[in-house]
């Protein structure tokens, strides 16, 4: 009866010790989800895709970023129906990288970043090529939004893969072509994650 007991003891202190382990590994795992930061960058020529990423940045509680332009857009330079407007040379020349303001920006802080930008002649802006090729986006993962009046994303992961190392995770996400409210783009990102 003794050693019934004593197995039975045993198998209790066993069991509860599997129990704690498993619970303490739970509280670290999530411990470390809450821990990782997310950031919203953009690229915004007339607002229109600022406005989505401000909202979304809100409605994750993110950190948001601007890429900008060393030389603004004017309106001009967006006419894509003039063959000379400098967005209509820079989409012509898939090698063309805009400059940029540089800044003391790094994504050392951040596993996971949203990107986003209107949709030129069915591809990101080249100005999120300088963007990536600045920057060190090793094993993060880069979910895509964008802002069109019509164009889908065509090639746009293909071609922005080129401009990071392999071992990034590029992920196609949502086209936006009205201003999506906090909400939606909360239940958006909780698909995504």
């Amino acid at each position: 009866m003794k050693n019934i007991l004593l197995i039975i003891l045993g198998l209790i202190i066993i069991v509860s010790g599997a129990v704690f382990a498993l619970g303490n590994k739970a509280e670290v795992m999530e411990g470390s989800t809450m821990n990782k930061k997310v950031l919203v960058a953009y690229f915004s020529a007339t607002g229109t895709t600022k406005q989505v990423a401000k909202n979304l940045s809100e409605a994750i509680n993110a950190d948001i970023y601007e890429i900008q332009p060393k030389v603004p857009y004017t309106n001009a330079d967006l006419n894509w129906m003039d063959k000379n407007s400098r967005s209509t040379v820079e989409m012509q020349d898939h090698n063309s990288r805009p400059q940029i303001v540089k800044d003391n920006f790094s994504t050392d802080n951040y596993d996971t970043i949203f990107l986003g930008f209107p949709i030129w002649w069915y591809i990101a802006p080249t100005i999120v090529n300088t963007f990536l090729e600045a920057h060190d986006f090793t094993n993060k993962k880069i979910i895509l939004f964008a802002t069109s009046g019509g164009s889908g994303f065509g090639k746009t992961v293909d071609n922005l893969k080129k401009s990071v190392s392999s071992s990034t995770e590029i992920v196609q996400g949502k086209l936006f072509n009205n201003n999506p409210s906090k909400e939606e783009l909360k239940k958006w990102t909780e698909e995504v994650l």
